[in-house]
């Protein structure tokens, strides 16, 4: 995702956040070469496909709530994109995922231990530009990698006995997904001098915004195909990783509710995907049942708390702007 494509009402600020973009990406292609010859490749394998780009386009948007501090703000975007793109090559090795936005992933084309170390540069380079922005935005990035980490290591852990496994997924969720975006939310407000009190409500706001996100990623990787999304459909269920459709369908059959079209579904992830017929014919199977429009229903339900949180923000075309960026990150295609 781009400034162009941002909901955004007006044009001069459809301008002025374009050019902001542009010296975001030129900073970021920066950043992803220059390492050495054998490096250069792996290192800049996920910025060069492209992408939505919603992280630093979020910090531009919500530093248009103060007044300055663009150098500062820039750095910030070009660091939350870094650490993003970090933790997909972390992700896609240990989901051992063949497709990313489209292309081969750094570890099919490289191996695992390449695919890791590049990740562990790029935070290193994050956390670089982050270190020139002061002792706060240490703290924020800190504690944001904390998340990020106990998010996928919940989420490989599973929940405790007795613990709610969909509360248990929210958190991973929470963690993994809203972590980083709220402190993309966050840092645009700080560095734009909007403020800690405006900085706190985008706090909110992103962490809700990206659970959104990840509950809307759990219907498209079902209801989508590799052309449009960029993924192998159903990765995660040939890891053994429940995601929201998924559980719904478990909590019915807890609950002793669930139809023979649900059961049957739960019967085929028990065997083996390892084919990809196999696994094609689970993601069919799941993509017909009524859970899915449950769980595209929870994810608008994210959006709408999402919305509720910036309540007390000036009326004007950035809280419009950021009010359709939540609908907009649950009804998109991918």
């Amino acid at each position: 995702m781009t400034t162009s494509s941002l909901p955004l009402g007006d044009d001069e600020l459809q301008d002025r956040l374009a050019g902001r973009m542009a010296a975001v990406e030129e900073e970021l292609m920066r950043a992803v070469t220059g390492a050495d010859e054998l490096v250069d490749g792996p290192l800049k394998h996920l910025a060069a496909a492209g992408g939505k780009r919603l992280r630093p386009a979020l910090t531009l948007l919500t530093a248009e709530l103060g007044s300055g501090g663009h150098d500062e703000v820039r750095r910030a975007a070009v660091a939350v994109e870094l650490t993003h793109l970090a933790t997909l090559y972390h992700d896609d090795v240990m989901d051992s995922a063949a497709l990313r936005r489209g292309a081969p992933t750094a570890h099919a084309v490289w191996d695992n231990s390449i695919a890791i170390l590049t990740g562990d540069l790029l935070f290193a380079r994050a956390s670089q530009l982050v270190a020139s922005l002061g002792a706060e935005a240490v703290r924020v990035h800190a504690e944001t990698f904390e998340r990020l980490c106990l998010g996928q290591l919940h989420e490989t852990l599973g929940p405790r006995d007795g613990e709610d496994p969909i509360a248990h997924y929210i958190q991973v969720l929470a963690d993994k997904t809203g972590s980083l975006i709220a402190a993309s939310a966050r840092y645009g407000a700080v560095f734009s001098g909007a403020g800690q009190e405006i900085a706190a409500v985008l706090e909110r706001y992103g962490e809700k915004v990206g659970v959104a996100f990840q509950l809307a990623d759990d219907v498209i990787d079902l209801a989508s195909d590799a052309e449009t999304t960029g993924k192998t459909p159903g990765t995660d269920l040939r890891e053994g990783v429940a995601t929201m459709p998924v559980l719904l369908l478990q909590r019915r059959a807890a609950e002793g509710r669930l139809d023979d079209a649900g059961a049957a579904v739960l019967e085929r992830l028990r065997s083996d995907l390892g084919s990809d017929a196999a696994l094609r014919a689970a993601v069919e199977e799941l993509r017909d049942h009524e859970v899915l429009e449950e769980a595209r229903e929870l994810a608008r339900r994210w959006a709408r708390d999402a919305v509720a949180e910036l309540e007390p923000l000036p009326d004007g075309t950035v809280k419009d702007a950021l009010t359709d960026f939540a609908g907009l990150m649950v009804d998109r295609l991918a």
